[in-house]
């Protein structure tokens, strides 16, 4: 086809009424991005759409006349900064992106004669992450994790935001059951969480519904494929057909925005429980730095497991604490032998900011920034644990542990942290 075919088409365009109408069209388009953008309500946006509807038929009814001047489209505004992350997102917040990470570098040495481990040195997390928001009701998170010398995916999911009431999640994500693991990395006062921890699940992929009801009570509450005490999902697949269902449920009775706050305001209350169907791997327990010190022997799950811990959680000015209790029950077969056996543990962690800021669950806002030239270093904080697990004494006397294996364990720790 010659070029000359198109000489219709130039010529329509060009043709006054037309380009009027296109003027008319980009006028209309133009007034719903902005009523979309900056409208408090449905009667501001209703009224930008009107404007526009009679601007159109002016445009219409004029027929040829000068050719309307058009003038391109602005794109909408872009922002950036740094928020928990660097981010950037759309004037309006329906699109964002926010990318962080967490790094924990480890010295592992042992006291012990003979020393039960390596000493060494080792990078524990390397976990770069995007979050972000799409079309204003959809969120995501991808987090993969590099530390330990692997390459494993910790955390992809996506929520639909129905309201604060209501979200959907689909994907791999903690479990929510324990107090202290639902904690994020860059919260937590210790390394390593608790030996309680080790009794309750960690990530796992399935659905759940979750939501806060109001300023005081929060809810989680899915279906996943299940998987031992303390273990994550690694292979992201299900190795047989049972299922758990988990949630959790946290009140904070007299939490209000009245200022001053109420000395009770950080007051709460947790309830976490799993149940189901598993059979399959159970669960090895081991310290903070990586010593089995309990292990089965020749056993398998085989049937019911139930979880439960409730916990509680206070801060006020400086000063904050948190405890938990963890009771498992879980069927369990050798050979012919069946039985259930059931383990527990507990923890109390405390956690006091020298420096005067608030403390939280969350992760602490230094007053003053490191900036050593105007003698500013940042926040510190004393934190102190302790914790034990205990594990049935059913097990070791049916024959079900491990030759080394012990049934008690217990944590003391104190320690010193700088956020600058």
């Amino acid at each position: 086809m010659s070029s000359d075919s198109y000489r219709p088409m130039r010529h329509a365009l060009r043709h006054p009424a037309v380009l009027a109408w296109l003027a008319a069209v980009g006028v209309l388009l133009g007034s719903h991005i902005a009523a979309a953008q900056t409208a408090p309500s449905g009667t501001a946006s209703a009224a930008a759409a009107t404007t526009a509807s009679a601007t159109l038929q002016q445009a219409q009814a004029s027929g040829p006349g000068p050719a309307a001047a058009s003038t391109p489209a602005q794109p909408a505004a872009v922002t950036a900064g740094w928020q928990n992350g660097f981010f950037v997102q759309s004037a309006n917040g329906d699109y964002r992106l926010l990318i962080n990470g967490v790094a924990q570098v480890d010295g592992r040495f042992s006291v012990d004669d003979p020393e039960p481990i390596i000493n060494t040195f080792t990078v524990r997390k390397l976990r770069p992450s995007l979050q972000g928001r799409i079309a204003k009701y959809i969120d995501f998170r991808l987090t993969p994790d590099f530390g330990n010398g692997t390459a494993v995916l910790v955390d992809a999911f996506f929520d639909v935001r129905f309201s604060n009431a209501l979200r959907i999640r689909a994907g791999k994500d903690k479990t929510p059951i324990g107090l202290e693991l639902l904690q994020s990395d860059p919260a937590l006062l210790f390394p390593e969480r608790s030996l309680a921890s080790t009794l309750v699940p960690n990530r796992d992929v399935g659905f759940q519904a979750l939501g806060d009801l109001g300023t005081k009570v929060i809810y989680s509450a899915g279906i996943f494929n299940g998987i031992p005490d303390g273990a994550n999902s690694v292979a992201d697949l299900d190795t047989n057909n049972g299922k758990d269902l988990a949630g959790r449920i946290q009140l904070q009775p007299f939490r209000s925005a009245s200022t001053p706050a109420s000395p009770l305001n950080n007051l709460g209350l947790h309830l976490g429980a799993s149940s189901g169907s598993q059979t399959g791997a159970l669960p090895s327990f081991k310290t903070s730095v990586g010593q089995t010190y309990f292990a089965y022997a020749g056993a398998t799950a085989d049937g019911d497991r139930v979880r439960v811990t409730p916990g509680v959680f206070y801060y006020y000015k400086s000063f904050g604490a948190f405890g938990e209790y963890v009771r498992v029950q879980q069927d369990v077969v050798k050979g012919a032998t069946h039985l259930t056996f059931t383990n527990s543990g507990w923890d109390v962690s405390s956690v006091f900011n020298l420096t005067g800021e608030a403390a939280s669950s969350g992760v602490v806002q230094p007053r003053s920034g490191f900036d050593p030239p105007t003698s500013k270093y940042g926040a510190l904080q004393l934190v102190a644990r302790y914790a034990a697990l205990d594990v049935d004494q059913d097990i070791f006397t049916a024959g079900f542990a491990a030759a080394a294996a012990s049934q008690t364990a217990k944590q003391a720790t104190i320690g010193v942290n700088w956020y600058p």
